[in-house]
């Protein structure tokens, strides 16, 4: 597994302006932020081997982070 970690600015590098602003605007994106980065921060401790958890919880984990991408993705359109 790559332990690249997925930062919002590698992910969204030309939407950092609209992220901040609509985070400055919006508890609601601004709480999909919080989840996203929490979960990110709990795959990559996982895949540096900081905290050990199954391969089915890190599966889990990876789907969540995709789920709230795309939510990111979809509040980003409505904005």
């Amino acid at each position: 597994m790559s332990n690249t970690p997925h930062t919002l600015g590698d992910e969204f590098p030309d939407q950092m302006d609209a992220i901040h602003a609509l985070k400055a605007k919006s508890p609601e994106f601004a709480h999909v932020l919080t989840e996203y980065d929490a979960v990110n921060d709990k795959i990559h401790r996982s895949e540096t081997r900081l905290d050990a958890i199954s391969e089915a919880a890190e599966a889990d984990l990876r789907r969540q982070r995709l789920m709230l991408k795309d939510k990111i993705v979809a509040l980003l359109r409505n904005a």
